[in-house]
């Protein structure tokens, strides 16, 4: 069984960009009832589908697969709900753990967060001194719900 544990936080400065190079993401949705997620996603040029369960505290069930980057393009373009997701993500790692920060465009253009992975929802980890507020179960900021109340309207 695939599970999630992560821990998600706003980001309050762009140093991280030294880091790392960013990665085009483009993601839909299929499905963003809480209880399950079914996204379609492109990273650059290969295509994904994952599925989600709901989220109790940090932790999920998670189950991801690859599928034919020209498949995840008609998907997304044809059948994800509306507006698609648009980001940049860097991976930033520091120690044992990878950051992976997001950089939305468009409907959610001005939002950026960062989301680390945890092996226990009591892990400690280091933080970065570019973390700031803590949005782990603050659901306006999962990227389903992005869709339906995309951060340039709040």
């Amino acid at each position: 069984m695939g599970q999630e544990i992560e821990r998600k936080f706003l980001v309050t400065a762009t140093t991280y960009r030294d880091l790392a190079k960013g990665t085009h993401y483009k993601q839909g949705y299929l499905n963003s009832q809480k209880e399950r997620v079914v996204r379609v996603r492109t990273i650059d040029t290969t295509g994904f589908m994952t599925v989600k369960g709901i989220t109790k505290g940090a932790t999920r069930l998670e189950y991801e697969y690859e599928i034919p980057a020209k498949d995840a393009d008609e998907l997304l373009d044809l059948l994800c709900e509306q507006p698609i997701i648009d980001k940049h993500r860097y991976k930033v790692k520091m120690g044992d753990f990878v950051w992976e920060i997001d950089e939305f465009h468009g409907e959610n253009e001005g939002l950026t967060v960062a989301e680390v992975e945890l092996l226990s929802e009591d892990q400690e980890f280091p933080k970065p001194d570019w973390i700031g507020e803590e949005v782990t179960g603050d659901p306006r900021y999962y990227n389903s719900n992005l869709i339906a109340n995309p951060f340039t309207k709040w």
